[in-house]
């Protein structure tokens, strides 16, 4: 473990069920207080009450686990998150096969997945799906990751001319996704081979598809209004920006904020002993959430345990 004098990170996480009856959203931040990396892991479950969010925590529990217990080799090995997070993304629909091999009731079940690893000024992502991985720099909001949805195909018909723009806008299969973590074949996961430079100032974005209710130019707008303010405040922002709109049955909408306050090389000083994670946003969802959302089987409960002695 290696421990910066100033902090890296600002960080908060916030969840809101929106319009709908039960949540299907799972999110959780890890930065150590004084160490130079941080793990952020968010999934947007699909099948319905009683699947959709058990699928995104048994994905939220798989890949915390895995990063978790490679964590204290991040700066020393910094080579091997690639491999890290593809083995965590391998674990996680390893487990959703084993609870629907057990529970054949729930086949169909599946979740999409964004999980971000920063160490010092570099940037790790693999993603799976539709949520959202947006960096926001000078000004400038970039979506990093690929849309595996129905989303980007229907916008190139209405780009060719072959769709009217209000058709595409509402096409019934819009949010149909094209990859998703099933417990069968992924069909596309993004990791890139080589990390992203990060610079302090910039902020990152992870979220669910909800904020899509608001286009990015909104977006990019209340992050440059509120770039001086905390993280905290930027997901209160967001939320409330979505809550606005008054959108008829919301989705549910997650949203990671992570402000780089320091893009410094990493600091090698070892420390000794446990250091706690620390987080901003009065609406964080918990490890322990996230692990009493679902009754996990033999397999899960090895993770888990995992993850705590991994801290």
């Amino acid at each position: 473990m290696w421990r910066s004098s100033k902090a890296r990170f600002d960080v908060a996480t916030a969840i809101d069920r929106g319009g709908r009856d039960y949540q299907e959203d799972a999110l959780i931040a890890d930065f150590p207080i004084g160490s130079d990396y941080g793990i952020g892991v968010l999934a947007d479950g699909m099948g319905g009450h009683s699947c959709g969010d058990i699928a995104s925590a048994i994905v939220v529990t798989e890949v915390l686990s895995e990063l978790k217990f490679r964590a204290a080799s991040f700066v020393p090995n910094e080579d091997k998150i690639v491999s890290h997070l593809k083995t965590a993304v391998t674990e996680a629909n390893r487990a959703m096969h084993q609870h629907v091999t057990a529970q054949p009731d729930t086949r169909g079940m599946g979740s999409t997945l964004v999980a971000t690893v920063v160490v010092g000024p570099h940037l790790y992502w693999t993603s799976v799906g539709d949520s959202l991985l947006y960096l926001f720099r000078d000004g400038a909001l970039k979506r990093l990751n690929e849309d595996h949805s129905m989303a980007p195909h229907i916008d190139a018909m209405v780009a060719s001319g072959q769709l009217k723009a209000d058709v595409g806008k509402t096409h019934p299969e819009r949010n149909c996704l094209t990859s998703a973590i099933m417990g069968e074949s992924v069909a596309r996961v993004d990791c890139p081979a080589r990390p992203m430079m990060l610079q302090a100032g910039d902020v990152l974005l992870t979220s669910s598809d909800g904020l899509q209710t608001l286009e990015e130019p909104a977006i990019e707008r209340i992050l440059q209004r509120n770039r001086k303010k905390t993280s905290d405040e930027i997901t209160t922002a967001l939320l409330d920006a979505v809550s606005e709109d008054g959108t008829p049955d919301q989705d549910n909408t997650s949203i990671m904020v992570v402000k780089i306050l320091s893009d410094k090389p990493v600091a090698q000083q070892e420390t000794r002993g446990a250091v706690a994670a620390t987080f901003t946003s009065t609406r964080l969802v918990e490890a322990t959430e996230v692990f009493d959302a679902v009754e996990l089987d033999d397999e899960a409960q090895q993770a888990k345990s995992r993850m705590v002695v991994g801290q």
